[in-house]
């Protein structure tokens, strides 16, 4: 068993949430445990723009688990992934993404509802019939693995809108009695509506933070147990890096070098046990 999945299942807890930081590779690993975090997540979109594909299961799987596999390598941290849906809709299709991540050293992973080729969320009873499949197979091979399973109704703003709180309860209900470990609800931001899922359900909520979610004391208030960064840092490193290749491309100049940067040798130093 891996040793570090007691450790990302204790941080689960209700009003003391810790942040999941959203790694895409392994420097960026690297750099979020340099400042003392206490687990990583995969970022979806993350990883496959690093490989070269488009968010949205596109990305070849081989490589997506073996970046996944990259990023457990680089750090003493606890990983969960960001699976997507399982790359398939079926059961066995959910079972065969978490058997792969298994093996890649993840000690959990995000399973969504929602269908990238159909671009809405599949029936509550397929999701959590993928849940339970999952969830009897890590059973069976004796392995404690962390299941978040996540609904994307509030994130992509599906179905009559004075209806969708009262479906992304229905739904995180169904999935938590189907045994999923926790919740997530990407797209939840506004304060009443965060307390009316915690008071819902009775796993940890997970909440997708932005700059329009309440802060983490805030949220800590309300009674969530974690808190998911999701592909935001990256998306900020890269306009930094558009920032830097535009002055060189447009003024030919090297002001950008004069900004705080990591230095050289302590960024080297990032990798020791390798």
């Amino acid at each position: 068993m891996n040793p570090l999945t007691d450790v990302f299942f204790d941080l689960h807890r209700a009003g003391d949430p810790f942040v999941l930081y959203n790694a895409w590779d392994a420097a960026s690993a690297a750099v979020f445990e340099s400042v003392g975090v206490a687990a990583l997540g995969t970022t979806s979109a993350g990883t496959a723009w690093t490989l070269g594909y488009p968010d949205g299961e596109r990305v070849d799987q081989d490589e997506l688990f073996a970046q996944i596999a990259r990023i457990v390598r680089s750090t003493r941290l606890p990983v969960s992934a960001d699976i997507e849906a399982g790359f398939g809709m079926s059961p066995e299709a959910a079972v065969r993404a978490v058997e792969r991540t298994i093996a890649a050293g993840a000690v959990g992973a995000n399973l969504e509802d929602f269908d990238s080729q159909t671009g809405d969320v599949i029936s509550t009873e397929a999701h959590v019939a993928r849940i339970r499949a999952v969830k009897a197979r890590t059973e069976a091979l004796g392995l404690p693995f962390f299941l978040n399973a996540r609904t994307d109704i509030l994130l992509h703003g599906l179905g009559p809108e004075e209806t969708q709180v009262d479906r992304t309860i229905e739904r995180l209900r169904a999935y938590a009695a189907a045994g999923a470990d926790g919740v997530f609800a990407p797209g939840a931001s506004e304060a009443d509506v965060i307390a009316k899922l915690v008071a819902a359900v009775d796993k940890p909520l997970n909440i997708l933070g932005g700059a329009d979610t309440p802060s983490v004391p805030e949220l800590a208030r309300l009674g969530v147990a974690r808190v998911s960064i999701g592909g935001s840092p990256m998306r900020r490193t890269l306009e930094v890096l558009r920032d830097i290749t535009i002055e060189l491309h447009d003024r030919g100049t090297f002001d950008y070098a004069r900004e705080p940067a990591i230095p050289y040798r302590e960024l080297n130093a990032m990798f020791p046990h390798h």
